[in-house]
C-alpha cells in the first residue's frame, strides 16, 4: 500500500511562491513516502509544459503524483455558478491525469444557511453524476471526502456530518471511477465517531487522508460557534498535528481497512508549522509505515 504526503505545513509558502514545488519534492524525497499529493491552488493548470516537467521532476526523485486535492463548490444557488464548478472539476480531472495521477478529490460544497438539505443533496449528486463519464474517459477516480472546510471557504462543508455524507453517497451510483477519501479527524471535528463512519463506508474507501487533530485554546463547542459565524479558512483553535499523536485511534482504523481489503493510497495531512514540517512529516510517515506493517497493508 503506497504512502504519499500533502504539503499542509508548506501550503502558505507554496501559495505565495516563497517555496518552489521542486523544493517541496526535495523534502518529500528525504522522508519515507512514495508520492506527493497536489493541491489545485499550487498547480500550474494552464501550463502543459510545466505540468510535464513537474511529473518528470517528481519521478526523478522516485516520487509519483497520485492525487489531486480539489475543492469544488456544488451548493451555490445559482445554476450558472454550479455549471462553472462542474467545468472546473473536469479541468482538475484532466490535469490530474496529465500529472500521472489516478485520484481527484470532489466535495459537496459550502453549507450555506439558505440552502436546504434536499436542494443541496440534489444539486451535488447531479453534479457528481455528470462528472463520472469525464473521470472514466481520463481514468481518474473521483474521491468524495468527509471534509471539514477548504482553507479558502467561508462556510464548512455541506455534507460534513455523517448522516448527510451517507445520504449523498446513497444518491451516487457505484462506479469504478468513484469512491471515498476517508479522513478520520474530519469526522471528529464533525462531532461524529470516525470509527463508526469508517465502518459504514469501508467498502467504498479507495484513498485516505491520514490526519490527526487537536484543539488549542478552545473546545468543540467553541468551534461550532465560530463555524456558525462564518469566516474564511479554519478557526485558529483547530490544529493539525503529527499522525498518531492526536485524537484518532489508528489501530482501529487500520484494522477496519485491512478487513476491507484496502490497498489504495494513504496521504499524510500533517501540521501547519513549516519550520517543523519535515520533522513532523517524517514522524508521521514512520508511524504510518509501522501501522501498515503491523496490519499487513505494506
Amino acid at each position: 500500500m503506497p504512502l504519499a504526503a500533502f504539503p499542509k505545513c508548506y501550503l502558505g509558502q507554496l501559495m505565495d511562491s516563497k517555496m518552489s514545488l521542486d523544493a517541496w519534492f526535495d523534502v518529500a524525497n528525504d522522508i519515507d513516502v512514495d508520492g506527493v499529493e497536489f493541491y489545485w491552488g499550487i498547480t500550474p493548470a494552464d501550463d502543459a509544459a510545466e505540468l510535464d516537467r513537474l511529473r518528470s521532476a517528481a519521478a526523478d526523485r522516485g516520487l509519483s503524483i497520485p492525487m489531486m486535492c480539489y475543492s469544488p463548490d456544488f451548493t451555490h444557488p445559482d445554476p450558472a455558478v454550479r455549471r462553472a464548478a462542474v467545468e472546473q472539476e473536469k479541468r482538475a480531472i484532466e490535469v490530474t491525469a496529465r500529472l500521472g495521477g489516478g485520484y481527484c478529490r470532489v466535495l459537496s460544497g459550502q453549507r450555506r444557511p439558505d440552502v436546504s438539505r434536499e436542494e443541496g443533496l440534489t444539486w451535488v449528486s447531479d453534479c457528481i453524476g455528470e462528472l463520472l463519464p469525464h473521470a472514466a474517459d481520463h481514468e481518474v477516480t473521483l474521491v468524495l471526502e468527509n471534509h471539514y472546510k477548504d482553507d479558502y471557504w467561508e462556510h464548512p462543508e455541506f455534507a460534513q456530518r455523517m448522516d448527510r455524507f451517507l445520504d449523498l453517497l446513497d444518491r451516487i451510483d457505484e462506479s469504478p471511477w468513484f469512491g471515498v477519501n476517508y479522513d478520520p479527524s474530519n469526522a471528529v471535528i464533525a462531532d461524529d465517531d470516525p470509527i463508526e463512519l469508517l465502518e459504514a463506508v469501508a467498502d467504498r474507501v479507495v484513498t485516505m487522508h491520514a490526519s490527526d487533530r487537536y484543539l488549542e485554546g478552545g473546545t468543540i463547542e467553541d468551534l461550532r460557534v465560530m463555524d456558525a459565524e462564518g469566516g474564511q479558512g479554519y478557526a485558529d483553535i483547530l490544529q493539525h498535528g503529527v499522525v498518531g499523536e492526536g485524537m484518532i485511534d489508528y489501530n482501529a482504523v487500520f484494522s477496519i481497512l485491512a478487513d476491507a481489503g484496502f490497498d489504495g493510497w494513504i496521504s499524510i495531512e500533517d501540521g501547519y508549522d513549516a519550520e517543523k514540517g519535515k520533522e513532523h512529516l517524517d514522524r508521521s510517515a514512520r508511524y504510518l509505515r509501522e501501522k501498515m506493517d503491523e496490519y499487513g497493508l505494506s
